[in-house]
């Protein structure tokens, strides 16, 4: 196992590219499935999520093409309508792949997701959709065995604007007979570049972005050339970066739109930032002021930035309060913050933070992926050495953090746990 030792303080300065976002490459590589013909995707990250979910569909039979960053897929004659336990266990977007298999095969055999133990993340909203359009589903021996005469398109409520069921009901309605309205549908940035890449192969999509989707079915898609938006969760930690270093530094790659309510809250705090049409650009502030956020669907304040904001807040001057509403157990990086001199009371899913006190170096290990990039950007402001432990958490969601933080100007190294 890798981990990262980082000397703090850090000071940041030059230019960082946001890489394509992870929420959005899995659903848009699950949704090749629906499609015989070839589709190329450009400039993919190099994520262990990706890598996962290239294997998986390998072993349903799917041919992969890849030449640097992009990968050109074939998922003409699969052979598999299946996906394992020894997949799924590690990535809870695994459970994508069935809207696209019951829409174009009618079967599909998907064991129950694992993934970040950051909450239970039910699959009972996905069911119910695909229920809704003609699926039969039963719970055996820990899969999920799902059965169609074929699906039909059908008027669906979302009880919970859940992301993964909006983009699995997205995908399966795309060859379902008729038309399918989703209401309460996920509105993130990320639903609105599946619903692109769908577009791009021949599908018939409305309203993505907003929370009624409609989706009409076609018989066939298209092959298509495909590029995925900047990673907006990402960005997101860079730009965090540079203010808690207080450093002048640009993210590129990002529409600032895909983050106002995190931009919003910065500037509450007394950050300076440019919002450009493709960047951010953070400059240097004259101090930081505590802030209280609460997590929410989008586009309110994404719980995958709340970890980060809360290193934010223990250099911010005064009290802060985070209220997590999205996963309830998302604290998991706090006793591992103490460690570093972080002054942090929980009461359930309640955190206050007390900012300005000082923060030393410590070994600290990652619990999920969000937390991991909480203890790299406190470790970026700590006074000494910080020696962060499992780190393959942080390599599933963003692509080569040490090289871009070293080329920032972080005294970063990255060793072997043998070495």
């Amino acid at each position: 196992m890798d981990k990262l030792i980082i000397q703090g303080p850090a000071k940041l300065s030059g230019t960082v590219e946001t890489s394509a976002s992870k929420n959005a490459t899995l659903p848009i590589l699950t949704a090749c499935l629906l499609n015989d013909e070839l589709i190329t995707i450009r400039k993919l990250p190099k994520l262990r999520d990706v890598t996962t979910t290239f294997k998986l569909l390998e072993m349903m039979g799917a041919k992969l093409f890849r030449k640097d960053e992009d990968v050109t897929i074939d998922c003409k004659n699969l052979t598999s309508t299946e996906a394992s336990y020894e997949l799924v266990k590690t990535m809870r977007a695994s459970i994508l792949v069935l809207g696209p298999l019951l829409a174009r095969y009618k079967k599909a055999v998907v064991s129950l997701p694992g993934g970040c133990a950051i909450g239970a993340r039910p699959i009972d909203i996905h069911l119910f959709g695909l229920e809704k359009m003609g699926a039969k589903i039963e719970i055996k021996n820990g899969n999920v065995e799902a059965t169609t005469d074929g699906l039909k398109g059908a008027r669906i409520v979302l009880s919970f604007p859940s992301v993964g069921a909006t983009e699995n009901l997205m995908m399966a309605a795309t060859l379902a007979e008729g038309t399918t309205i989703i209401e309460n549908a996920a509105r993130e940035p990320e639903i609105d570049d599946l619903a692109n890449f769908i577009i791009a192969m021949g599908g018939k999509v409305k309203g993505a972005g907003t929370s009624t989707i409609e989706i009409e079915g076609v018989k066939k898609l298209k092959k298509c050339d495909y590029q995925i938006i900047g990673d907006r969760i990402e960005a997101a930690t860079y730009v965090i970066a540079g203010i808690m270093t207080n450093s002048e530094i640009e993210v590129t790659n990002i529409n600032p739109n895909y983050l106002t309510s995190v931009l919003d809250v910065l500037d509450q705090m007394g950050a300076q930032l440019e919002r450009k049409t493709n960047s951010i650009v953070v400059k240097k502030h004259k101090g930081l002021k505590g802030a209280k956020i609460e997590t929410a669907p989008y586009p309110g304040f994404p719980t995958d930035v709340q970890a980060q904001m809360m290193s934010l807040m223990l250099v911010a001057k005064g009290a802060s309060f985070i209220s997590e509403t999205i996963f309830e157990n998302r604290f998991m990086h706090v006793p591992e913050l103490i460690r570093m001199g972080a002054q942090i009371t929980l009461k359930g899913n309640n955190a206050l933070i007390e900012g300005g006190h000082p923060l030393t170096g410590a070994k600290v290990m990652c619990t999920d992926l969000r937390a991991s990039a909480a203890l790299v950007l406190t470790a970026l402001v700590a006074n000494g050495e910080s020696v962060v432990q499992r780190v393959y958490h942080l390599d599933r969601g963003y692509e080569k953090l040490d090289q871009k933080f070293s080329g920032l100007g972080v005294k970063i190294k990255r060793i072997n746990e043998g070495d």
